[in-house]
């Protein structure tokens, strides 16, 4: 049996990351809906959270984990730390006597409740002095809805979760109207009211961007564009001097640290040590999900017969997002950096549809939305083991939280 799990984030009013909804689907054939929704639950529980350890996967975060009607009621979740668990009780979960029994008992045991896809009137408002959380699909109600439940639960202490909510102008209205909590992509869209400036500081890295994509890398130029940044440039004698290197003697120039990289990683550090520069205004999930993309991409290439293209599949992810790092049209920056054509045309959608890096792309999309039956086919197609694949992506975000330092 196969399992893909994923995260997705939930962020408080300051776009700070308040905890992920653990997304997942066992993969086995010939079991019904409820099954599958009770086998991935159970595989959540043991595999993501319990076996691989939580701070790995949630980085002190909560967990949002879905919990189907059988699960609820026996209580297997009292394993889970009542501290950092929300348990999220799942639409198809009938508002039994056995069920208010058991979210009575877990919400006695100091667990946090959350009732998904809540619907005024279908039998839960007995169940409501349990709950903690309230999450209203944002696809799936109209506005004047979205505002009557806000007014109506929120006053009772219970805290609002918007989700699915894929705007940046849904997620301003969502905080308006008093939501406490915001799921969904909002926060990797741009925001493009008009041609926007790049601040001089972000230019500056934009440049040496635009530097260590060329074909040859000039690197006295390299080197006076790293001068000039001093956060860059005393990030870049640290990480020489690190342990990694093990040099007899310390490397005091940016010239020697340059020299001792070598082309490919001056390219991948120099990507890796700009990225902070272009997200320092916006939430601090954006560099993580660019980082958990870029990873991704470069652990999935050797499989798909792409081992050759590891750098190439690793910038497509970590500039995959510089849209909403910059607010500004992606075709736009890309063409200022002089990304080279086949990167630039994986972003833009260019590629042809047998284009292997293009399918890579679309897999690690598709690994972080969920779309299991797309990712299935996709996997297919390139050849990949549906077995690697989530420990590619767990492996890829314990990285991602080891670069940030999280």
């Amino acid at each position: 049996m196969d399992l893909f799990i994923a995260r997705q984030a939930i962020f408080d009013r300051q776009l700070k990351v308040f905890g992920y909804e653990l997304l997942s689907r066992s993969c086995a054939d010939g079991t019904t809906a409820a099954a599958r929704d009770l086998m991935a639950s159970l595989q959540v529980i043991s595999h993501s959270l319990l076996s691989m350890g939580m701070e790995n996967v949630l980085a002190g975060k909560h967990a949002f984990v879905n919990f189907p009607e059988e699960l609820l009621e026996d209580q297997r979740a009292l394993v889970l730390p009542p501290e950092t668990t929300v348990i999220e009780i799942l639409e198809t979960v009938n508002p039994t006597p056995a069920a208010l029994a058991a979210c009575r008992e877990l919400r006695r045991k100091g667990y946090t409740l959350a009732l998904d896809d809540f619907v005024p009137g279908n039998g839960w408002s007995q169940f409501m002095k349990m709950v903690g959380i309230l999450k209203v699909d944002f696809r799936a109600t109209s506005r004047a809805e979205q505002g009557r439940l806000v007014k109506r639960y929120a006053p009772q202490g219970i805290r609002m979760l918007a989700e699915k909510v894929e705007t940046q102008a849904e997620f301003r209205d969502a905080r308006e109207m008093g939501y406490h909590y915001f799921q969904g992509y909002f926060f990797a869209r741009p925001v493009v009211l008009a041609r926007q400036e790049i601040p001089v500081c972000k230019l500056s890295h934009l440049r040496i961007l635009e530097q260590i994509h060329r074909p040859e890398l000039n690197y006295p130029a390299i080197q006076e564009l790293i001068r000039r940044e001093v956060s860059l440039a005393s990030k870049l004698l640290r990480f020489i001097n690190s342990a990694l290197f093990a040099w007899d003697q310390p490397v005091q120039s940016i010239v020697q640290a340059l020299t001792a990289m070598g082309d490919q990683e001056i390219r991948r550090w120099v990507s890796l040590a700009a990225l902070p520069a272009l997200t320092v205004d916006k939430p601090e999930e954006l560099m993580r999900t660019a980082l958990i993309r870029a990873r991704f991409c470069e652990l999935l290439a050797p499989g798909a017969g792409l081992g050759h293209c590891t750098s190439d599949l690793f910038l497509i992810g970590l500039f995959s997002l510089l849209d909403a790092m910059l607010d500004r049209p992606l075709h736009e920056t890309l063409a200022e950096i002089k990304l080279n054509g086949a990167i630039a045309a994986v972003l833009l959608n260019q590629a042809g549809g047998d284009d292997r890096m293009a399918s890579v792309y679309a897999l690690v999309r598709q690994y972080e939305a969920g779309r299991w039956d797309a990712l299935a086919a996709t996997a297919r197609r390139l050849n990949l083991s549906k077995d690697q694949i989530p420990e590619l992506y767990l492996e890829s975000v314990t990285w991602s939280e080891q670069v940030c330092g999280c």
